[in-house]
């Protein structure tokens, strides 16, 4: 007993002195220091942006005072104009300025300390280059699509990607291939708008931290191999053979049970035998006028088969 109680005031002991407690006077390793008081580590610097140092003033100050100087010369450097279609994202010395994107219209820049990029909001559209794609029964098939998209969020676009038009391509050809690759090659054929409708839903998703909107995704052409597309063909030519094989024996089958009923009508009317036997007759003058016929007495016929 005497044992344990030591071992567990050792181990208070140490833990103590182990350095996980903040020694008064320095600050603690949960926190930084910055501007004079202690954040914590989540602190989020776009939430409270620090302000412009002194450089930043002073070159701002001296940049106004060279537009007043150069009046009204320097109106040609600070007023700008962006089309209805386009917005202006302004960046200060680095920094973002607020108040959003500028546009349409008139803006105004500081020269020296203020850049800005013009961002088209036009809906553009792109082929995705085809793609040889392994479909889930092991059937390889190259595909190609159409994707029409625009930027909603103009400074999203340029701030949270590099290139956003770019990055949408990439990710366009691999949404496809990875949306394909768990489809038969059946589901290819024939739900191409169900595929179409997962894919902007995907692409949709994933770009809209870039400020991006995909509006639509359209697939174009699945080519199949030659072999597959002959082994297609056959297959479908037998398919439609044995089918009018079925047809012509249903014909056949229908065509039997009427001569039955009309044979059996016959028998009851000796007479409508006669009338048969005379249309025939005249059906073979009127279509083989070379045709010699000699017509003998059903009654003789009858006496022949009774002997």
């Amino acid at each position: 007993m005497e044992r344990v109680e030591l071992r567990r005031m050792s181990q208070m002991d140490n833990e103590g002195f182990s350095g996980t407690q903040p020694i008064r006077g320095e600050p603690s390793r949960h926190a930084t220091t910055s501007g004079g008081g202690f954040k914590p580590m989540g602190y989020d610097a776009q939430a409270n942006p620090e302000g412009p140092g002194c450089c930043a003033i002073i070159l701002t100050i001296v940049s106004y005072l060279l537009i007043i100087a150069t009046f009204p010369f320097s109106l040609c450097m600070c007023i700008k104009v962006v089309q209805e279609y386009e917005r202006a994202v302004i960046f200060r010395l680095g920094r973002l300025l607020k108040g959003g994107a500028k546009g349409p219209g008139i803006f105004f820049v500081v020269p020296c300390i203020d850049s800005y990029r013009k961002v088209d909001l036009r809906t553009v559209s792109f082929d995705v280059p085809p793609q040889e794609i392994l479909s889930r029964d092991s059937v390889t098939v190259s595909v190609d699509a159409v994707v029409y998209y625009r930027v909603s969020d103009p400074i999203m676009a340029e701030t949270n990607v590099e290139d956003y038009s770019h990055s949408t391509r990439l990710l366009a050809a691999t949404t496809l291939r990875n949306v394909l690759g768990t489809k038969n090659l059946a589901e290819i054929l024939s739900e191409r708008e169900s595929i179409s409708h997962n894919m902007q839903s995907s692409l949709d998703e994933a770009t809209d931290p870039w400020g991006v909107k995909v509006e639509r995704v359209e697939i174009k052409d699945v080519r199949l191999p030659v072999q597959l597309q002959r082994a297609m063909a056959a297959e479908a030519e037998a398919a439609r053979e044995a089918r009018a094989k079925v047809i012509a024996a249903e014909g056949e089958q229908r065509a039997s049970r009427a001569l039955k009923e009309a044979a059996e009508v016959i028998n009851e009317s000796p007479a409508a035998l006669q009338l048969r036997y005379l249309q025939t007759l005249s059906q073979i003058s009127a279509e083989k006028n070379s045709t010699i016929i000699f017509p003998l007495p059903i009654d003789l016929i009858n006496n022949l088969v009774s002997k």
